[in-house]
C-alpha cells in the first residue's frame, strides 16, 4: 500500500509542530491507515450513477469532489487510483495527508483559509500532467455539505468538469464532529454514487457566475448522497447497479 511517486507537495516554511505533535501525527497515522485496510478489505462496493454520468475510469484524469464525511471510505476505495488531494496545513489536516500517503494517495496543500492559492496552483499542475485531483469539497471545516469554491475556480482554470460522487456504507459509526464523520463497520455494503459532472465555468466567468456553478456542485453532490442513502433504504433491490469488490 505504498505511495507511487514522489509526495506531490509544496513546501510549508510556516508548519511547524512539537516533539509532541510529531510523535502522535507518527503513531496515529499508522494506526489509522492499518484501520482504514482492515476495514476497507471487509467491504463491498456498489457503483451507482444517475443518468448521464460516469464513475471515474480506471486510471482516472481530471477533477473529482466529494463531502468530507466519506473520506474514510474514498481513501480505500481510490487508493489504487494514484489520487492527488488537497489538505489543509493545520494538524489534522497533516493527519489525513500522513494516513491517506500510507494508501497511495498524494497530497498538495492549502484549504480555503490558508495557502489556498498554492494549493490550487499545484494542483492544476497534478491535473496538467494528466493526474488525478480530488477535493473534500466541504473540508476542512466546513459547513458541512456545503461546497468551496476551490474546485470551481480550478475547472475554471483546467478548462476539466468536476466529476461529483458520494460513499454511503450501510452501516457505520457516525462521529460527533461538524462533518458527521463516517466509519463504516465491518462487512458492510458501501454505496458508491455518481451524479453527473459539473461543466467548467469559463474563464471570464463572472463571480455570480462562479458561485452558480459552486451551488450547482452542492446540487450534485447532495444528489449522489441522496442516491446513495436510498438505495441502502431500499436494501440494494433496484436493479440497474453492479456489485463491486473495486480496489
Amino acid at each position: 500500500m505504498g505511495v507511487s511517486g514522489p509526495v506531490a507537495t509544496q513546501p510549508k516554511p510556516e508548519q511547524v509542530f512539537s516533539l509532541r505533535q510529531r510523535i502522535l501525527l507518527a503513531v496515529l497515522s499508522r494506526l489509522a491507515a492499518l484501520s482504514v485496510a482492515l476495514i476497507g478489505a471487509t467491504l463491498r462496493f456498489t457503483v451507482l450513477a444517475e443518468e448521464g454520468a460516469a464513475p471515474a475510469p480506471f486510471p482516472a484524469h481530471g477533477i473529482y469532489c466529494f463531502w468530507h464525511q466519506c473520506t474514510f471510505s474514498a481513501g480505500w476505495y481510490f487508493r489504487n487510483y494514484n489520487p492527488c488531494i488537497l489538505i489543509s496545513r493545520s494538524f489534522d489536516g497533516e493527519l489525513i495527508a500522513r494516513t491517506l500517503g500510507l494508501l497511495g494517495f498524494r497530497s498538495v496543500r492549502g484549504s480555503s483559509s490558508r495557502g489556498a492559492v498554492g494549493g490550487l496552483l499545484a494542483l492544476r499542475q497534478e491535473v496538467a500532467r494528466g493526474g488525478l485531483g480530488i477535493f473534500t469539497a466541504d473540508g476542512p471545516r466546513g459547513p458541512r455539505h456545503q461546497a468551496k469554491l476551490g474546485p470551481v475556480k480550478l475547472a475554471q482554470r483546467t478548462g476539466l468538469p468536476i466529476g461529483c460522487f458520494h460513499l454511503q456504507p450501510e452501516r457505520a459509526w457516525r462521529f460527533n464532529s461538524w462533518d458527521q464523520f463516517l466509519v463504516p463497520k465491518p462487512w458492510s455494503r458501501v454505496a458508491v454514487s455518481w451524479a453527473r459532472p459539473i461543466p467548467a465555468p469559463e474563464l471570464g466567468a463572472s463571480p455570480g457566475q462562479l458561485e452558480a456553478s459552486r451551488q450547482a456542485l452542492d446540487a450534485a453532490l447532495e444528489r449522489a448522497r441522496l442516491q446513495a442513502a436510498s438505495w441502502l433504504a431500499a436494501g440494494g433491490a433496484s436493479g440497474g447497479w453492479s456489485e463491486s469488490t473495486h480496489g
